[in-house]
């Protein structure tokens, strides 16, 4: 009796290099998501003193697990584009992959905004306002680049209309978190400097927010002439939402900032923003609706098989919860309190879900094959 000659397993290195070269751009979502749950564990969402201590203990624990998600995740994406240029390029111009890589900058801009927030509990001033430009002017510049090149691959690539998913909110939304990484920087720069910084953010707004109403048309189109998209691309309605709850921020955290640049003009700046934000934070209301709606449709038709593109469910939310924390304060209003509440709620279930999941898929090896 014969038997087969046995193979032997694989090597470590080997399977390393393998995972490396066929790593999901995706992966940067993780940086993202768990950075704005710092951000709004931090910020105390419902309001109660006496959850203040805990709340930024609990913060800055999570700001601890964004940077070294983000360390570890931008050293393997640099390894990538390196060694395995060919593939990562393959990605770029895939339309859903493509959008994907705007994470990275992403993380890289989420990064900076967790250490304005977070950072009086972790580092000197100095070494804040340091790391906080470091992260605005490598995430924002990748971030153009990144967008632009993406832009230019949809307009002469011609990609039928079965393929415009949610994912391509990612480039708009990851622009929009520029003047949020900026806007921390006016108060630590000379009159000049700072209102270029000014400046600057409300470029980077309105050309991310634009992108933002000229995609959200796209999607919607997509999705009222066409079928659903598939059950795997049903976390991807939800990005929607993240545009919408970093827009709303941003004009508030603007005019925050350029205080000193309003001089008598400030009290109208700062009601015409908080306005603003409220209308298009009110926009959000719908989009979560729809997105929640959507997802019991598809529940209820089987489910949604997890992969790493659940980290969509994460982001956006924490997003949305941040404006309304922001908001509820702008305007005083306890009953916004508790929607911020209820919203965090919801945005550490889902982070601790997809955590869970995610780990789970690692351990198993299944995580690789998404």
């Amino acid at each position: 009796m014969t038997t087969s000659p046995t193979i032997p397993a694989p090597s470590p290195a080997l399977v390393a290099g393998q995972r490396i070269r066929e790593l999901n751009p995706g992966w940067f979502a993780s940086v993202m998501g768990t950075g704005i749950l710092a951000v709004t564990t931090y910020n105390n969402p419902g309001g109660l003193t006496a959850l203040v201590g805990s709340a930024h203990a609990v913060g800055a624990g999570l700001a601890i697990v964004t940077y070294f998600l983000a360390a570890v995740l931008l050293v393997v994406n640099a390894v990538r584009w390196i060694v395995h240029t060919n593939a990562a390029t393959a990605d770029f111009r895939h339309p859903m992959k493509g959008a994907m890589h705007a994470m990275l900058p992403g993380g890289l801009l989420v990064a900076a905004v967790v250490t304005s927030v977070v950072g009086p509990s972790l580092f000197s001033s100095s070494v804040s306002t340091w790391t906080i430009s470091i992260l605005a002017i490598l995430g924002g510049g990748l971030a153009l680049v990144m967008g632009v090149a993406f832009a230019v691959i949809l307009v002469t690539g011609q990609p039928p209309a079965e393929s415009v998913n949610g994912g391509w909110f990612i480039p708009p939304v990851v622009t929009i978190i520029i003047p949020m990484a900026l806007a921390p920087l006016v108060g630590k720069a000379d009159a000049s400097v700072a209102g270029l910084l000014i400046v600057a953010g409300y470029a980077f707004f309105g050309m991310g927010f634009l992108l933002f109403l000229l995609t959200l048309g796209l999607v919607y189109d997509r999705l009222v002439l066409h079928p659903l998209p598939p059950a795997p691309l049903a976390p991807t309605v939800w990005i929607g939402l993240g545009p919408i709850g970093v827009a709303a921020l941003v004009p508030m955290a603007l005019a925050k900032a350029g205080t000193t640049l309003w001089a008598d003009a400030g009290p109208a700046v700062n009601v015409l923003t908080r306005l603003a934000s409220t209308a298009v934070w009110g926009f959000g209301l719908w989009w979560l609706a729809l997105a929640v709606v959507l997802l019991v449709r598809y529940v209820r038709k089987g489910g949604v098989p997890f992969h790493l593109g659940w980290w969509a469910f994460v982001f956006p939310l924490g997003a949305y919860t941040a404006a309304t924390i922001t908001l509820a304060r702008a305007w005083q209003s306890p009953a916004l309190e508790a929607v911020d509440a209820v919203l965090y709620l919801g945005l550490l279930a889902a982070w601790g879900v997809v955590l869970v999941r995610t780990v789970a898929g690692i351990r198993s090896g299944q995580i690789w094959k998404s």
